[in-house]
């Protein structure tokens, strides 16, 4: 799936070029040429779509696009409403390379990726459950729990990491075999399945 690149803003686009380093896409100069494009990942800097963003996002939708939208001040509650209008992706603009890598690889799969710290306050606003969660518990290892319960309190790798005394890598490989044991796909999924 190809990607395309707007934004009005040449260094944006630049620091996105070099992050997709080896990907194939394309720039684009105006946002009425981004509604030719089917079937791509189409990544757009919020600003320069500021006051269409909600009917933009919904005909890109409708020619089977995934859009990321980026922005230089990400907000959770734009999150929300950009998700809502069809975006299938938001972070910050100037994010590192891995990132920018990863929230094409969500889209690629056709999941939704938020910018972690977005994923970690969202996790924070949803309510506690009533219900015991040991049962899905029993089926992870003892240091699986323990990262599960961080995850599940909007932790990102790099604290779980300094509280358990082990890499981010390590807390990486924990939490996709949570996920594949859990039957969740991502952090959210698990807030969900636990809180």
């Amino acid at each position: 799936m190809q990607i395309v690149l707007y934004s009005d803003d040449i260094n944006l686009i630049a620091h996105w070029e070099k992050a997709l380093n080896g990907e194939k896409f394309q720039s684009v100069d105006d946002l009425e040429s981004l509604e030719t494009f089917q079937n791509r990942i189409i990544i757009v800097n919020y600003l320069a779509c500021k006051q269409t963003c909600k009917s933009l996002l919904a005909r890109l939708r409708q020619q089977q696009n995934r859009v990321l939208v980026l922005d230089r001040v990400p907000e959770l509650q734009k999150a929300k409403r950009l998700l809502q209008y069809g975006a299938m992706g938001y972070g910050n603009a100037l994010m590192q390379a891995h990132f920018i890598l990863a929230a094409v690889a969500a889209l690629r799969e056709n999941m939704v990726w938020l910018y972690p710290e977005l994923t970690s306050q969202l996790i924070l606003e949803l309510p506690e459950s009533q219900n015991s969660n040991e049962e899905l518990l029993q089926k992870l290892t003892a240091r699986e729990k323990e990262t599960a319960m961080l995850l599940k309190e909007g932790l990102i790798y790099n604290e779980i990491a300094q509280r358990l005394g082990i890499s981010p890598r390590t807390v990486k490989a924990h939490a996709q075999a949570i996920y594949k044991k859990l039957d969740v796909s991502d952090r959210i999924g698990l807030a969900l399945l636990l809180k």
